[in-house]
């Protein structure tokens, strides 16, 4: 298996190298956003058409906001309000609609831009590279909204973070992360695609468990948990009534977040890399069998390769990327080769 270190080796060949590692399971790698400051964690439409996902615009607001695109044309249009933060769009399997995270409602939402931008500067004449937190704001609120992010409505009121929502493949439920129960209890939950019915799926108190996603089967919740070592992400799966909880990986030198299930309801791919080395980690695309353990590495880039989903189809992978490790992440898709 190459390193990052081998491949800077390589110098002029190295990306040589990484693409012909990858072209066992990725073919037509493009990237398909390009007009932001930087832009990820997208999802396809039902019928592989359309994608949302969240960016950052040129402008006062340095957050990132909901974007739906159309693959065939590269127009897109922002539908979230453009106040606060947002993260995490899903489109309705088989509705026209789409859910997001949102803080516009926050009162003292455009407070925060010019801390931000402010420390963006600094860093930057510093030439400082600020590590990656995420802040789980407590104004953040689910919303649901129609594919041009007209007809607006909230789905949850909780006091604190409600986030990271995405339905089930019937699209009767959405599962989502909250601290509603508490500031430190980051625990998963399950409601009616309404916000009605709330119930809370997982039970690891002063901790973080969020990142879900029905199986395709809809019997099963795959998510990502630092409960044995903070900020140390591992994969879990539990049934969707509680029940069977399972560790899927249990190396705390390594985080592993961003699953994703296959059509099968048995493999994922997921985001993964190894934290016990030195330097910076470098986060690459995993295959694994949630049955076996085994895994294959998908992604060889010298830059972060991170949030993969397959398309509704399973023939394409779409994921955040900065290839090259030199520029803002931007999407990327390609067709998918599933490991043997």
């Amino acid at each position: 298996m190459w390193t990052l270190a081998a491949l800077l080796v390589l110098g002029g060949d190295a990306k040589a190298d990484w693409t012909k590692l990858e072209a066992e399971h990725l073919s037509n790698t493009k990237q398909v956003t390009f007009p932001f400051v930087r832009a990820g964690e997208g999802y396809f439409s039902p019928d592989g058409k359309l994608i949302i996902y969240q960016a950052e615009e040129k402008g006062p607001n340095p957050f990132y906001q909901q974007f739906v695109q159309e693959l065939a044309t590269g127009k897109f249009r922002r539908v979230s309000p453009g106040d606060g933060k947002t993260t995490c769009g899903y489109f309705h399997p088989t509705q026209k609609k789409i859910i997001f995270a949102s803080s516009h409602l926050d009162p003292k939402a455009k407070s925060h831009y010019a801390p931000e931008i402010n420390q963006r500067e600094e860093d930057r004449k510093a030439k400082k590279r600020r590590k990656y937190v995420w802040d789980f704001d407590t104004h953040m609120e689910i919303f649901e909204a129609d594919y041009d992010g007209t007809n607006l409505k909230r789905l949850t009121d909780s006091p604190g973070y409600d986030a990271e929502g995405s339905y089930s493949a019937d699209g009767k439920r959405i599962v989502f992360c909250s601290n509603r129960s508490g500031p430190g209890n980051l625990e998963l939950y399950i409601m009616d695609a309404d916000g009605k019915h709330v119930r809370k799926l997982t039970n690891a108190p002063d901790c973080y468990n969020g990142g879900p996603f029905f199986s395709p089967d809809g019997k099963k919740v795959i998510f990502r948990s630092d409960r044995k070592k903070k900020d140390h992400l591992q994969l879990y799966v539990i049934n969707v009534d509680g029940s069977g909880e399972k560790a899927l990986t249990d190396n705390e030198n390594w985080v592993y977040w961003a699953p994703y299930w296959y059509k099968d309801s048995r493999h994922i791919l997921y985001t993964a890399a190894d934290h016990a080395v030195m330097g910076r980690p470098n986060y690459d695309l995993y295959w694994m069998d949630t049955h076996t353990g085994k895994t294959t590495r998908i992604t060889y880039a010298p830059g972060a390769d991170v949030l993969p989903v397959f398309s509704p189809d399973y023939q394409k992978v779409m994921w955040t990327s900065t290839r090259d490790g030199r520029q803002p992440s931007q999407l990327y898709i390609a067709d998918f080769t599933a490991p043997k």
